[in-house]
């Protein structure tokens, strides 16, 4: 038990984890994670909070970053399916600005590590869905900050069927954009 595929994804420190899940009539089972296997797989990182939302379709959560108390993320989809996000903001990495997305949902089990310095987000294309990350620092109020989800420097491919309204909060709608995350880490240095 335990086994689980680790894919990277053409942005170092992305990970896509498939479990290994053993079912019977009965059902099924598999864990969802298990430290030893995790390391390693790569991912020694130690997770100190579990998060849990929900949203129906149409749902767009992100693109959302910690400003000074980054954190590890590792999620999944436990109900229905989502498009998961994740935006290299890494200062001086040969990928930044890139982005990678992955379909998570209840049927795959797929779990998607993202590191530290990247933004993310979500997309709700099933009627419901449940979303469960770990992370590997407290959440900190005021820390969060943003890029628009749209944003055409980064040019995310976003699966929205034609006919799907969008479901946000004002503050995803109006974030700014990669030139202006670049332009305030700068004015922070």
């Amino acid at each position: 038990m335990g086994k689980i595929q680790v894919e990277t994804c053409g942005i170092e420190g992305l990970k896509v984890i498939t479990p290994a899940v053993y079912g019977d009539e009965r059902g099924y089972f598999y864990e969802s994670y298990h430290y030893e296997a995790y390391k390693e797989a790569g991912i020694p990182e130690v997770f100190v909070q579990d998060n849990q939302s929900s949203g129906r379709r149409g749902v767009l959560r992100g693109l959302h970053f910690q400003k000074e108390f980054a954190q590890d993320k590792l999620v999944r989809a436990i109900r229905g399916e989502v498009f998961d996000v994740a935006v290299d903001l890494r200062d001086g990495s040969p990928t930044f600005g890139k982005w990678h997305g992955v379909l998570l949902s209840e049927e795959n089990k797929k779990q998607f590590f993202v590191p530290k310095n990247f933004a993310h987000g979500y997309l709700v294309l099933s009627d419901y869905a449940e979303f469960c990350y770990k992370c590997t620092d407290f959440y900190h109020p005021g820390d969060e900050g943003g890029i628009v989800y749209d944003d055409p420097a980064i040019g995310i491919e976003w699966p929205i069927p034609e006919g799907m309204e969008l479901i946000m909060v004002d503050r995803d709608r109006n974030w700014g954009g990669l030139e202006d995350y670049k332009r305030q880490a700068h004015e922070d240095k």
